[in-house]
């Protein structure tokens, strides 16, 4: 066992959680790199002709070349048309405001601004939506009090 495994030789995260593996259509590869790699900076893992690994804050993203989805679902969601599905990470509040101003020198084109929702209420979060080059959409949130994650 090491500090990337539970007993069991399960992979963890540093906090000691289970990781993730996710896989996403991309139409370009190379956009994708420039995206995943270039503006969020993420590492880059093992990679073939139709996909690339990347570790997604200690997580196994990965992309793969598939035709683009046709078309996407929203929800309503605070005054917003927040797109189904999407995926993301839970971020500090400096790390969010980082990487949304990383996003902004990047040109990124919001589909939901950074904004704090649900302001003094509980599971009050910072919270952004954007598109990858593939037209995936993208979730960052920071929770004022990460203890509310979950909170009902």
């Amino acid at each position: 066992m090491n500090a990337d495994t539970s007993p069991d030789d399960t992979p963890r995260t540093a906090a000691g959680l289970p990781r993730f593996h996710l896989a996403v259509p991309v139409d370009d590869l190379a956009a994708a790199r420039r995206f995943y790699g270039g503006v969020l900076g993420l590492t880059e893992g093992r990679s073939a002709e139709r996909w690339v690994d990347w570790n997604l804050h200690g997580h196994q993203f990965v992309t793969h070349l598939a035709p683009r989805p046709a078309e996407r679902a929203h929800n309503a969601v605070d005054g917003h048309d927040v797109p189904v599905p999407h995926f993301g990470l839970l971020l500090t509040i400096p790390e969010f405001h980082d990487l949304a101003e990383r996003l902004r020198a990047a040109g990124t084109e919001f589909v939901i601004e950074p904004y704090l929702r649900f302001a003094g209420e509980k599971g009050e979060q910072w919270t952004m939506f954007l598109l990858d080059p593939a037209g995936n959409a993208l979730e960052f949130k920071a929770f004022a009090d990460d203890t509310q994650v979950f909170a009902a």
